[in-house]
């Protein structure tokens, strides 16, 4: 069984900065791209940024500058860095993996249960 959890969400004043982390655990053989989607009410999920195990990163233009991706694959971990904060960012963000695991001969896609980030002006 694989789980992701995340952690770092909060309240935040605009043009301040969080952290948020991912861990991904279980039976896991190899993580494939990890990546941060986030949500408000009403509207579908959308891509914040995603990147590969060799570290390549891609990020959704409304990001790019204030928010930085990074994962440490020693330890199964994504983050997402968020400077700049607008009240706009204000969503919940899940963690996203495709992930090998020892069960399945090709990747299953796998969601966190999200965490609350709010941006006051």
């Amino acid at each position: 069984q694989v789980k992701l959890v995340e952690s770092g969400g909060g309240l935040v004043q605009a043009g301040g900065s969080l952290r948020l982390s991912c861990v991904a655990s279980g039976s896991i053989f190899r993580i494939e791209v990890m990546g941060w989607y986030r949500q408000t009410p009403g509207k579908q999920r959308e891509l914040v940024a995603h990147i590969t195990s060799g570290g390549s990163a891609n990020y959704a233009d409304f990001v790019k500058g204030r928010f930085t991706i990074s994962r440490d694959n020693a330890i199964n971990t994504v983050y997402l860095q968020m400077n700049s904060l607008k009240p706009e960012d204000t969503a919940v963000y899940y963690c996203n993996a495709w992930i090998l695991s020892g069960a399945t001969i090709s990747p299953t896609n796998y969601w966190g249960q999200g965490t609350q980030v709010t941006v006051s002006s």
